[in-house]
């Protein structure tokens, strides 16, 4: 009995570490399957991030235990719930963050709970990761958040803000460079904080990799608008291997709201930033996250954001209706919005993030970009993905996978980005 499927939800640094979990298992006798019913363990690595998230959540370990699975639940869920998880019966393991990269040792000796308590954790998780099965990989840098914004339970389920030295860093992404991967994308919870707790910044970390590693081109994951400097964006702009491809955590385009959220930046400030941004890279993605009917967010409030983002330069928003977390700030604060209206105003941020997608796509037409083609074909088309440096899926014949192409975005079919060779 050792044949395991794994489910990651969330983040990319879950993602990551989903990936971390599977291979030590498969290093140590147990066996990934890939269809659910041909699996002994079945391992949710779970997000909180929403209310949804966790009804999604005990709804997949529901149905896994009704197929005669024993259920593992680990990720965020597991460490801010803790033992109360264990109350359910369709839960037969709860295991926490940094716990279940030891996750064969507790099922080999059917330890069926071990959630240690990181709000008091000092120290980043080194953990590697060998083979993606990918042409891209993502490193994690960091781990934990010492903000406190008022929607957020996320703190409670990763600890304190830590991080990983440089040096770790720089060998990682030379060994990932040394075994062919093309990529590297640098993930976290909260990856703007990265050096805060040895005196260093990301700026400082974002120079030893463009002087010290062999990669080929790297991305950043999510960053608050407040952790871009001016000189950290002329850096970048004259880098040959980062990709023009930003993620700002906006949340809000109303300062009203972002005071509520405890976010501590203006709507003015970040979009100056993005304008300047604009000026300094060629087509850069610019994508976001904004939530939708944050408690208190009056009619007026929300046609402030709708303003702001349609006048912004931003290429796609990520948006999501609010979801109350127990014990956070928000909680209990006046205001909260009925499921239908917040869910309104999400479809409307979405007809926004569409067609600034659609225009981006467009003007990138008739453009050549550096394209990093991928493993694996289309199952649509039999044509071969990529990704651009600026973050574009595209379809192309180019066959050579794992290398990177100097392509022309040729058209547009059926929603697909076709290139071509020059």
């Amino acid at each position: 009995m050792n044949k395991f499927y794994i489910k990651s939800m969330g983040c990319k640094s879950n993602q990551f570490e989903g990936q971390i979990v599977a291979e030590k298992l498969s290093n140590v006798g147990f066996e990934q399957v890939f269809v659910q019913t041909l699996a002994d363990y079945y391992i949710l690595n779970s997000c909180s991030v929403t209310h949804k998230s966790d009804n999604e959540a005990l709804y997949l370990l529901r149905h896994a235990h009704s197929l005669g699975l024993i259920t593992v639940l680990t990720g965020c869920i597991a460490q801010i719930e803790k033992e109360k998880l264990l109350e359910y019966d369709f839960i037969d393991y709860v295991i926490g963050n940094e716990d279940k990269f030891e996750l064969s040792d507790y099922l080999k000796n059917d330890i069926n709970f071990v959630v240690k308590d990181l709000m008091n954790a000092s120290k980043f998780c080194k953990v590697s990761l060998n083979d993606t099965g990918k042409t891209r990989v993502s490193l994690k840098i960091q781990d934990g958040c010492d903000n406190r914004c008022a929607y957020c339970i996320i703190p409670y389920g990763r600890g304190k803000s830590r991080s990983a030295d440089a040096d770790y860093i720089i060998n990682e992404i030379n060994r990932y460079a040394k075994n062919g991967y093309k990529e590297v994308v640098l993930t976290g919870i909260h990856i703007g904080l990265w050096g805060k707790d040895f005196d260093k910044s990301l700026f400082n970390l974002l120079i030893d990799i463009e002087n010290k590693s062999n990669i080929h081109r790297y991305r950043l994951g999510s960053l608050n608008p407040f952790e871009i400097s001016h000189d950290m964006l002329k850096f970048l702009s004259e880098s040959e291997k980062f990709c023009p491809h930003f993620h700002l955590s906006l949340q809000s385009a109303c300062n009203k709201t972002l005071k509520s959220m405890n976010r501590h930046y203006s709507v003015e400030f970040y979009l100056e930033q993005i304008d300047e941004i604009v000026s300094l890279f060629n087509k850069p993605f610019i994508g976001s996250d904004i939530i939708a009917g944050f408690a208190g967010e009056t009619d007026e409030d929300f046609e402030t954001t709708v303003t702001n983002l349609e006048k912004s330069k931003l290429t796609q928003i990520h948006t999501f209706p609010y979801s109350v977390r127990k014990g956070t700030i928000a909680e209990k604060m006046s205001g909260h919005l009925p499921d239908e209206v917040k869910e309104e105003r999400a479809n409307i941020i979405k007809k926004i993030s569409a067609k600034k997608f659609s225009d981006f796509v467009l003007s990138n037409i008739g453009d050549y970009r550096e394209v990093l083609i991928e493993k694996h074909p289309d199952k649509k088309t039999g044509l071969y993905k990529g990704i651009t440096d600026n973050y574009l899926k595209i379809l192309t014949k180019q066959a050579d996978f794992n290398s990177i192409k100097k392509l022309k975005l040729d058209k547009v079919d059926d929603d697909k980005i076709i290139a071509v060779n020059l």
